[in-house]
């Protein structure tokens, strides 16, 4: 088991943990993929169901997790439980994949998506408005404040891990207090609008939008199917809720905090994002057209650049709710990125201290935290914006994402037998059968998605296999080094 490094300062509480877990899985996506969900299942109902299921994995997955994470309260969290129940590679294919389209590529997404929102209150910022040329690179001013965005928040979680937990609380506290208000709003400002006498017509009633925006029922497989291509969105807006477990080895009391942090952090933001959705349907109607005029003729599939949140309050305070929600976005996606840009570069230290990436990003600057794996991971998210190849990788995300979720799940099983001595402060909800339940329905997903979906899946599994052969050169590198070392 690893040795923690005795500069890292356990600073991280209870609360701390619940709001990193809550604060990086609430971005943007909840505002904007139930369009392309509704579009995919085309009925209130099970529009709802998806997100359903999404919450209840999501929490099976974050209080089975909890028992690692009790058991292994290092840094580096998913990594070294990965590592410790199948072997070193497993644990690098982890983290190469966070680093390379995980962590850096959302982190990039999201920045851009700040970006974006920015520009609705400051015209300036636009994708057309091109400031400067880098050969074939036009370089607009969205890229600038996305990149200035990730700049900003890595200089700043140098400065401590206090200063990063702060900065997160405050964050997190407010989107979360802000879309409890859209809530309250959709239940109770709403009385007059009938959209949901609309939706009750069709509530159960699976279709998809075909060729000529044409309505197919959807029955039998057809309607798995589409639900499992629906999850896609709904789970990667409530993806990074296990990032809590990469700072384990700074919270106190981890083998307690980390899995409560889990817990209660997931639960929070599903019945947050259960509720934002029956909101969505009380004020829009599900179907739409493409050619409508206002939110509500558009509806929830067809709203304005997907952007399903600024349409439902656009019939409750008109022409306003477009600058209301791009703040309430921009402080949503601005707490998110300040989450996952303070969590990542502990995976890239663990893997460093196990000589699995530069030996420079295993080192803790003078404020207690791995400064330079910050740095490392600021760059590559920022060539990623420039790039602008981050769209594609996030497309890819999901599916690898689900085949690690899957993997953790089982390391559980794993690591029962493997290491029964390990005391383990908490135990898996329903093991062995809640678990082996979560296992079989990601694995169903993945087999959809395989089928249903390849140009999304099949380049998402190629990164992770492209980190075979990367392992096994690192590793000989590092063994070159070492034996150089001692002739030395």
């Amino acid at each position: 088991m690893p040795e923690e490094n005795h500069f890292l300062q356990k600073r991280v509480t209870l609360f701390d943990g619940i709001s990193i877990v809550a604060g990086a899985m609430i971005g943007s996506g909840i505002f904007i993929v139930s369009a392309d969900i509704a579009r995919n299942v085309g009925s209130p109902g099970w529009l709802m169901v998806v997100w359903l299921i999404t919450g209840i994995m999501t929490l099976i997955g974050a209080i089975s997790y909890g028992e690692l994470a009790s058991m292994m309260p290092h840094v580096g969290g998913q990594y070294v439980y990965l590592k410790e129940a199948y072997n070193p590679l497993i644990g690098f294919l982890f983290g190469w994949t966070t680093f390379l389209v995980i962590q850096c590529g959302t982190i990039a997404a999201v920045a851009v998506a700040f970006a974006k929102f920015s520009g609705v209150l400051f015209p300036w910022i636009s994708e057309k408005n091109i400031l400067f040329n880098l050969g074939p690179l036009k370089v607009n001013s969205t890229m600038v404040i996305a990149i200035s965005m990730i700049s900003f928040l890595t200089w700043l979680n140098t400065r401590g891990i206090v200063t990063g937990k702060t900065v997160q609380n405050i964050f997190s506290s407010t989107k979360i207090i802000a879309l409890f208000g859209f809530i309250v709003i959709g239940f109770f400002v709403t009385r007059n609008i009938n959209s949901l006498e609309i939706n009750k017509d069709i509530f159960w009633h699976a279709s998809r939008i075909g060729p000529g925006n044409q309505s197919i029922s959807l029955v039998g497989f057809a309607l798995i199917a589409a639900i499992g291509s629906a999850l896609v969105g709904s789970l990667f807006s409530a993806d990074a809720w296990y990032n809590v477990t990469y700072i384990s080895g700074e919270v106190i009391n981890p083998k307690r905090n980390v899995p409560l942090s889990l817990l209660f952090g997931t639960l929070i933001v599903s019945v947050l994002y259960l509720l934002t959705n029956y909101v969505y349907i009380k004020i829009l109607p599900l179907a739409g057209s493409p050619d409508g005029t206002d939110a509500l003729s558009r509806g929830i599939q067809y709203a304005t650049d997907d952007r399903v949140a600024t349409s439902a309050m656009s019939v409750v305070f008109g022409d306003s709710a477009a600058i209301i929600m791009a703040v309430f976005i921009m402080i949503s996606t601005f707490g998110c990125n300040n989450g996952l840009i303070m969590a990542g570069p502990r995976v890239y230290y663990a893997m460093a201290k196990d000589g699995l990436f530069f030996r420079k990003v295993g080192e803790i600057n003078k404020n207690g935290v791995p400064g330079f794996a910050l740095i490392v991971q600021g760059v590559w998210s920022v060539l990623l914006c420039l790039s602008g190849s981050y769209g594609n990788l996030l497309d890819y995300v999901v599916f690898a994402v689900l085949i690690f979720f899957t993997l953790t799940i089982l390391a559980i099983f794993i690591l029962r037998v493997k290491r029964p001595d390990i005391p383990r402060p908490y135990k898996a909800f329903g093991y062995p059968v809640i678990p082996a339940l979560y296992i079989l329905t990601t694995m169903t997903i993945m087999v959809i998605l395989l089928i249903y979906k390849p140009d999304y899946t099949f380049p998402g599994l190629g990164i992770v296999l492209l980190g075979i052969p990367v392992f096994y050169l690192w590793r000989k590198s590092n063994k070159n080094h070492k034996e150089c070392s001692m002739q030395m």
